[in-house]
């Protein structure tokens, strides 16, 4: 019966050991505990009122985009239904389809409409691209061929020294970071969900010397929100707001901070509403207009999304549709890829891609932008996202009426 006893008393040490040593790191980091404990009972696309605490970005709210009669669609029914089945059984919360000088079809999943916030997740990465080149074209910067650590003055001694903005911009860096792993004590986990993302993002180490391969990296999209904030001495709310997206004609967007007046996370979580990340895509369909003032330069608007060497699918923070490839992946270190079942049916395609199928889809040549927010995951079975990249523009460009 002792040796019953001892046993019970071990099983019992064994079951509450990780719960102790939890409670224990909780209170010395109780945000980040907290989030840790919470973060997969959320639809972290829908469920914006998680996400605290929050920072404006400040917009100026125009007229709104204009809208079809449904009498003068220049988008087939059968071509938008085709588009509107996958988006409704992929748990779409918006899909709103652009062309021609206006909205042409929209749809808002349950409980969502047209002032509806959602995150994003990594399509802000492509703003940040954009804010970049304002900086460059108000002299801000003075070339992307910078090294960062002109501003990210932690990497100037050592082999990060090399590392320009160029090479943030392309994911080419070669800046370390660990495996994805949902372990409290790996930097994935801090960067999603810690309290002090900026120190650990200039701390991160090389892995290789720049500029030799394309490794998609949230470290590199961070480290321009913090080169950002130094370059422009201002919060990074206010150079998003004045330089860009006060100029677009959005309303109010919001940044996810790491803490209370803390450093926002640029390489997600801008919240925006899905008529607002219209109006991104049309910054890039018109080369940098909008109503006729050339907010960006043409230029750059063009380098964004001109491909490089080592990652010739991908400009500044920005997808490229071209080359094709059936299984579009984010480099080395990254096992989970995104299928494209088939090519696009214009060469021209660029999009920004959060996780789950975020995406604004930007087609020059059809004068056609494309957004899409939604729930999404990963079939861990096959490795790759669920979302299927080819359907939703292939089916509206289609559908687009001689």
């Amino acid at each position: 019966m002792r040796i019953l006893k001892w046993i019970f008393i071990g099983i019992g040490v064994f079951i509450l050991a990780p719960f102790v040593a939890f409670a224990v790191l909780y209170v010395f980091d109780p945000t980040f505990y907290g989030r840790m404990a919470t973060v997969f009972t959320i639809d972290p696309v829908k469920d914006v009122e998680w996400y605290e605490p929050l920072e404006r970005v400040s917009g100026k709210p125009g007229v709104p985009l204009p809208r079809v009669d449904e009498n003068a669609r220049t988008i087939s029914e059968e071509g938008w239904l085709t588009a509107l089945d996958y988006a409704v059984a992929t748990e779409s919360v918006a899909l709103v389809v652009w062309h021609k000088g206006a909205i042409q079809y929209e749809y808002y999943g349950p409980g969502f409409d047209r002032t509806s916030r959602t995150d994003p997740a990594s399509m802000h990465k492509s703003v940040v691209a954009l804010l970049v080149g304002a900086a460059i074209a108000d002299g801000t910067l003075p070339s992307i061929d910078e090294p960062a650590a002109t501003y990210l003055t932690e990497w100037a001694d050592d082999e990060r020294s090399l590392v320009t903005i160029r090479h943030l911009l392309q994911m080419t860096s070669g800046m370390y970071r660990d495996p994805f792993s949902p372990s409290p004590f790996g930097t994935t986990m801090k960067l999603n969900l810690g309290t002090e993302i900026k120190n650990l993002t200039l701390e991160q180490p090389s892995r290789r010397p720049p500029g030799e391969e394309f490794d998609y990296n949230n470290f590199n999209a961070q480290a321009l929100g913090i080169l950002m904030e130094r370059a422009a001495g201002q919060r990074y709310v206010t150079v998003l707001s004045e330089k860009l997206w006060s100029k677009l004609g959005a309303g109010d967007a919001y940044v996810w901070l790491d803490h209370e007046g803390g450093m926002p996370r640029t390489y997600c979580c801008l919240h925006a509403t899905a008529e607002d990340w219209v109006r991104v895509g049309l910054l890039h369909l018109n080369k940098g207009q909008v109503n006729g003032e050339q907010v960006l330069p043409k230029n750059w608007m063009d380098a964004v999304v001109t491909g490089s060497e080592h990652g010739p699918n991908y400009g500044y923070q920005t997808w490229l549709g071209t080359p094709y490839r059936a299984r579009r992946d984010y480099g080395p270190y990254v096992s989970a890829y995104v299928r494209h079942d088939e090519p696009y049916d214009a060469d021209d395609v660029m999009f920004f891609d959060g996780a789950g199928g975020q995406r604004v889809y930007i087609i020059p040549s059809y004068d056609m932008v494309i957004v899409r927010t939604g729930t999404g995951g990963i079939d861990f079975s096959a490795g790759s996202f669920l979302w299927e990249d080819s359907v939703i523009p292939n089916a509206l460009m289609r559908g687009v009426k001689p």
